[in-house]
Protein backbone atom coordinates (compact mmCIF):
# COMPACT_ATOMS: atom_id res chain seq x y z
CA UNK A 1 0.00 0.00 0.00
CA UNK A 2 1.24 3.28 -0.76
CA UNK A 3 -0.08 6.66 0.98
CA UNK A 4 -2.44 8.87 -0.93
CA UNK A 5 -3.08 12.45 -0.78
CA UNK A 6 -6.27 14.15 0.34
CA UNK A 7 -7.32 13.69 -3.37
CA UNK A 8 -6.59 10.38 -4.41
CA UNK A 9 -8.27 9.09 -1.39
CA UNK A 10 -11.60 10.86 -2.33
CA UNK A 11 -11.18 9.29 -5.70
CA UNK A 12 -11.13 6.11 -4.97
CA UNK A 13 -13.77 6.58 -1.88
CA UNK A 14 -16.48 8.06 -4.45
CA UNK A 15 -18.90 7.59 -5.90
CA UNK A 16 -20.31 9.47 -2.99
CA UNK A 17 -24.05 9.58 -3.24
CA UNK A 18 -25.22 13.61 -4.77
CA UNK A 19 -28.45 14.97 -2.73
CA UNK A 20 -30.46 17.84 -2.66
CA UNK A 21 -31.15 19.29 0.65
CA UNK A 22 -34.45 21.65 0.76
CA UNK A 23 -34.88 23.74 3.90
CA UNK A 24 -37.20 26.71 4.43
CA UNK A 25 -35.20 29.85 5.56
CA UNK A 26 -36.53 32.64 8.21
CA UNK A 27 -39.67 33.88 5.52
CA UNK A 28 -40.63 30.14 4.36
CA UNK A 29 -38.61 30.69 1.10
CA UNK A 30 -36.98 27.86 0.43
CA UNK A 31 -33.78 26.70 -0.83
CA UNK A 32 -31.64 23.70 -2.04
CA UNK A 33 -27.80 22.75 -1.52
CA UNK A 34 -26.24 19.68 -3.28
CA UNK A 35 -24.76 17.51 -0.90
CA UNK A 36 -22.43 14.31 -0.69
CA UNK A 37 -22.44 13.91 2.94
CA UNK A 38 -25.46 12.11 3.62
CA UNK A 39 -25.51 8.75 5.75
CA UNK A 40 -27.87 6.70 7.17
CA UNK A 41 -27.55 6.45 10.95
CA UNK A 42 -30.19 4.57 12.84
CA UNK A 43 -33.06 2.29 12.05
CA UNK A 44 -34.56 3.03 15.22
CA UNK A 45 -35.36 5.67 15.36
CA UNK A 46 -34.80 6.03 11.57
CA UNK A 47 -31.79 8.36 11.49
CA UNK A 48 -29.72 10.28 8.46
CA UNK A 49 -27.32 12.51 9.28
CA UNK A 50 -25.83 15.91 6.62
CA UNK A 51 -23.36 17.78 7.03
CA UNK A 52 -23.17 21.36 6.22
CA UNK A 53 -20.79 24.36 6.67
CA UNK A 54 -22.01 27.10 8.57
CA UNK A 55 -21.33 29.11 6.26
CA UNK A 56 -23.68 27.87 3.71
CA UNK A 57 -27.50 30.17 4.02
CA UNK A 58 -28.42 26.23 3.99
CA UNK A 59 -27.21 25.90 7.16
CA UNK A 60 -29.08 28.95 8.33
CA UNK A 61 -32.08 27.53 7.02
CA UNK A 62 -31.97 24.48 8.75
CA UNK A 63 -30.71 25.90 11.74
CA UNK A 64 -33.63 28.23 11.25
CA UNK A 65 -36.45 25.84 10.24
CA UNK A 66 -35.92 22.76 12.20
CA UNK A 67 -36.60 20.35 9.34
CA UNK A 68 -35.11 19.61 5.83
CA UNK A 69 -35.58 17.19 3.05
CA UNK A 70 -32.91 15.09 1.26
CA UNK A 71 -34.06 14.36 -2.26
CA UNK A 72 -31.93 12.15 -4.49
CA UNK A 73 -31.99 13.69 -7.93
CA UNK A 74 -32.62 11.73 -11.02
CA UNK A 75 -30.39 12.01 -13.87
CA UNK A 76 -32.76 14.12 -15.32
CA UNK A 77 -32.11 16.48 -12.75
CA UNK A 78 -28.28 16.25 -12.87
CA UNK A 79 -27.14 19.66 -14.53
CA UNK A 80 -29.95 21.49 -12.14
CA UNK A 81 -29.29 20.12 -9.09
CA UNK A 82 -25.10 20.43 -10.04
CA UNK A 83 -25.82 24.27 -10.52
CA UNK A 84 -27.42 23.85 -7.18
CA UNK A 85 -24.14 23.33 -5.42
CA UNK A 86 -22.48 26.06 -7.06
CA UNK A 87 -24.77 29.13 -6.20
CA UNK A 88 -26.00 30.58 -2.79
CA UNK A 89 -29.60 30.90 -2.62
CA UNK A 90 -29.39 33.78 -0.30
CA UNK A 91 -30.32 36.12 -3.28
CA UNK A 92 -31.69 33.80 -5.50
CA UNK A 93 -34.40 31.70 -6.65
CA UNK A 94 -32.69 28.29 -7.29
CA UNK A 95 -35.44 26.81 -7.90
CA UNK A 96 -36.87 29.09 -10.56
CA UNK A 97 -33.36 29.95 -12.19
CA UNK A 98 -32.63 26.62 -12.45
CA UNK A 99 -35.97 24.98 -13.29
CA UNK A 100 -36.19 22.68 -10.83
CA UNK A 101 -40.15 21.75 -9.55
CA UNK A 102 -40.77 22.26 -5.95
CA UNK A 103 -43.51 19.91 -4.79
CA UNK A 104 -45.05 19.86 -1.20
CA UNK A 105 -43.97 17.96 1.29
CA UNK A 106 -45.82 14.96 3.25
CA UNK A 107 -44.92 16.00 6.84
CA UNK A 108 -42.37 19.34 7.06
CA UNK A 109 -42.47 22.34 5.72
CA UNK A 110 -39.31 22.65 3.15
CA UNK A 111 -40.63 21.09 -0.39
CA UNK A 112 -39.51 17.62 -2.03
CA UNK A 113 -37.88 17.81 -5.93
CA UNK A 114 -40.28 16.97 -8.59
CA UNK A 115 -38.20 14.27 -10.33
CA UNK A 116 -36.27 12.45 -7.35
CA UNK A 117 -35.97 9.10 -6.67
CA UNK A 118 -36.53 9.15 -3.03
CA UNK A 119 -37.70 12.24 -0.65
CA UNK A 120 -36.94 11.51 2.82
CA UNK A 121 -38.02 14.31 5.22
CA UNK A 122 -36.64 14.65 8.06
CA UNK A 123 -37.05 16.84 11.82
CA UNK A 124 -33.61 17.56 13.20
CA UNK A 125 -32.87 15.69 16.24
CA UNK A 126 -29.54 16.50 17.11
CA UNK A 127 -26.50 19.03 15.54
CA UNK A 128 -22.78 18.55 16.14
CA UNK A 129 -19.47 20.07 14.95
CA UNK A 130 -17.23 18.06 13.37
CA UNK A 131 -14.24 20.79 12.32
CA UNK A 132 -15.35 23.09 9.89
CA UNK A 133 -18.77 21.38 9.55
CA UNK A 134 -21.93 20.85 11.16
CA UNK A 135 -23.98 17.76 11.42
CA UNK A 136 -27.36 17.89 11.27
CA UNK A 137 -28.96 14.23 12.90
CA UNK A 138 -32.79 14.58 11.18
CA UNK A 139 -35.13 11.58 12.39
CA UNK A 140 -37.36 10.35 9.26
CA UNK A 141 -40.75 11.47 9.28
CA UNK A 142 -41.73 10.87 6.19
CA UNK A 143 -40.27 8.95 2.56
CA UNK A 144 -41.87 9.46 -1.12
CA UNK A 145 -40.67 8.89 -4.58
CA UNK A 146 -40.69 8.27 -8.11
CA UNK A 147 -39.67 4.22 -8.41
CA UNK A 148 -39.50 4.97 -12.33
CA UNK A 149 -36.94 7.28 -11.75
CA UNK A 150 -34.37 5.04 -10.07
CA UNK A 151 -31.46 6.36 -11.79
CA UNK A 152 -30.00 8.80 -8.95
CA UNK A 153 -26.89 10.68 -8.96
CA UNK A 154 -23.31 9.93 -7.43
CA UNK A 155 -20.52 12.36 -7.34
CA UNK A 156 -17.03 11.90 -8.33
CA UNK A 157 -14.76 13.94 -6.75
CA UNK A 158 -16.15 16.91 -6.22
CA UNK A 159 -16.06 17.47 -10.84
CA UNK A 160 -18.88 14.76 -12.05
CA UNK A 161 -21.90 13.32 -11.62
CA UNK A 162 -22.59 9.95 -12.74
CA UNK A 163 -25.68 7.85 -12.35
CA UNK A 164 -25.76 4.16 -11.87
CA UNK A 165 -28.63 1.94 -12.47
CA UNK A 166 -29.79 -1.21 -10.41
CA UNK A 167 -26.70 -3.18 -11.60
CA UNK A 168 -24.21 -0.90 -10.96
CA UNK A 169 -23.42 0.34 -14.32
CA UNK A 170 -23.62 3.40 -15.22
CA UNK A 171 -23.89 5.14 -19.47
CA UNK A 172 -24.20 8.51 -17.86
CA UNK A 173 -21.57 11.32 -17.17
CA UNK A 174 -21.68 15.18 -16.22
CA UNK A 175 -18.42 16.99 -15.91
CA UNK A 176 -17.68 20.04 -14.15
CA UNK A 177 -14.41 22.13 -13.81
Amino acid sequence: MKELSRNEAIILCSPLPFVLVTANDENDRPNAIGVSWVTITSWSPWLFTISVAPERYSHKCIEHSGEFVINYPSQDLAKAAWKCSTKSGQHADKFKEFGIEAIPALKVKPPRIKGSTVCIECKVVDRFTTGDHTVFVGEVVATSGEPDQRRHLYCIHYTKLVSLNNEGHSDFELVFK
